[in-house]
């Protein structure tokens, strides 16, 4: 029997657009050519997988089929959701489908993670799919690159081969998540393994309200076009938790398989830069090369509310002292070490470190060493044009 795939796509991507009514959630996003839920529906065109399911939304029906049709998907169920109760009711309710076999193997995607050298966790889910059994469920995790507080850790032991966690450390500080990675932790990714008689024997003993409400809701709802409509009557019943808190936090049995590839989720601006920096090339137009008395600035691209700079400041040079009605900025130092203003304060920062600036704020950067200051720079806003500059101080004698 074939790898049941289920895409988690009802996260609405808050942490990118904070203090904003409407933005845009993080899988539809338009990175340059490609979403996040594209790279989902291309990662699960693979041999070894049953068609996919899609737990979402109404909110996003039409942006979830609209990338099925874009990645030419044709077979394929969505789960819909009419009220968010965050992922361990979507867990479940998508696992309950008619569709799915009751021991079949299921794996959990988010649509909001960017993840690399597929292949390798393919040939993993394929090597594990033989341990799984109706109670044990599988989580993976990434080999951290560096002491993040951003995400939750887990330890493992080695059990007749198999990675056995042993216990989970749910964001800790900088210090203390150096020391975790030092015995061997790894980041829990949110993605899960697990067959579906487990999720169903785990529901019914740890949560059996959110179980009967998520039948309940099946039972009562409709179908139509490839689409489950959940009742929300029944789904309005569910315990709002996470999967994690839900099962994870409760079940003795949880093993892991450990990956070492590529690996965020995205979840800030200073991520999304590192994408940025990292595929420049991609990007990179002669044409929107434009050059300042400081230096240059290329436009890498230009998003809904959002547009991708790449700043250049010369040695012994710096930008006016300035500052912005209708955007924010984030920006992310590649090369040397630039000084900041942000208002009253002023500081040095280094490669891979990185800054916001909040709409409205005084800021400045100035570049006082021989080797040039390279910045990639995101602003986000509903205004991102050149005009938005109030100087306050000039160098170069520029005025409004």
């Amino acid at each position: 029997m074939k790898i049941r795939p289920v895409i988690l796509c009802g996260g609405t991507g808050t942490r990118l657009w904070p203090n904003q009514k409407k933005h845009q959630a993080k899988q539809f996003i338009d990175f340059g050519g490609w979403t996040l839920m594209q790279k989902a529906l291309e990662r699960v065109k693979n041999s070894i997988f049953d068609y996919p399911i899609i737990s979402t939304n109404s909110k996003f029906l039409k942006q979830v089929r609209l990338a099925l049709k874009k990645s030419k998907i044709k077979k394929y169920k969505i789960v819909l959701e009419p009220v968010k109760k965050n992922t361990a009711p979507a867990i479940l309710a998508s696992s309950l489908i008619k569709d799915i076999p009751l021991t079949q193997s299921i794996i959990f995607f988010t649509a909001d993670h960017l993840i690399e050298k597929s292949s390798i966790i393919n040939k993993l889910i394929n090597k594990n799919k033989h341990n799984l059994d109706d109670k044990n469920l599988f989580i993976f995790g990434i080999k951290p690159t560096n002491p993040s507080n951003e995400y939750g850790y887990f330890l493992t032991k080695k059990v007749k081969n198999i990675n056995k966690v042993t216990k989970f450390i749910e964001k800790p500080k900088y210090t203390k998540a150096k020391k975790i990675i030092k015995k061997n932790g790894y980041w829990n990714s949110g993605m899960f393994f697990l067959r579906k008689d487990s999720i169903i024997n785990n529901f019914k003993k740890y949560q059996p309200k959110t179980y009967k409400s998520c039948l309940a809701s099946l039972a009562k709802g409709k179908y139509k076009n490839n689409t489950y409509y959940l009742n929300k009557g029944s789904f309005i019943q569910s315990v709002e938790k996470s999967f994690d808190y839900a099962i994870i936090e409760k079940t003795k049995q949880i093993n892991a398989i450990k990956l070492d590839i590529p690996w965020s989720d995205l979840g800030s601006w200073k991520e999304i830069s590192n994408i940025y920096k990292k595929n420049k090339h991609k990007y990179f137009k002669k044409k929107n090369v434009h050059y300042r008395p400081w230096g240059k600035y290329v436009n890498l691209f230009e998003g809904k509310n959002f547009l991708v700079k790449e700043l250049t400041v010369n040695s012994k040079s710096s930008i006016s002292l300035q500052k912005h009605h209708h955007r924010s900025e984030h920006w992310l130092i590649t090369h040397g070490n630039p000084k900041i203003t942000i208002n009253k304060k002023k500081f040095f920062k280094k490669p891979k470190e990185s800054v916001f600036i909040p709409r409205g704020s005084i800021h400045r950067i100035e570049n006082q060493f021989k080797n040039s200051v390279k910045i990639i720079e995101i602003q986000t806003g509903y205004i991102l044009k050149e005009t938005d500059i109030v100087r306050f101080r000039d160098i170069y004698g520029r005025h409004n």
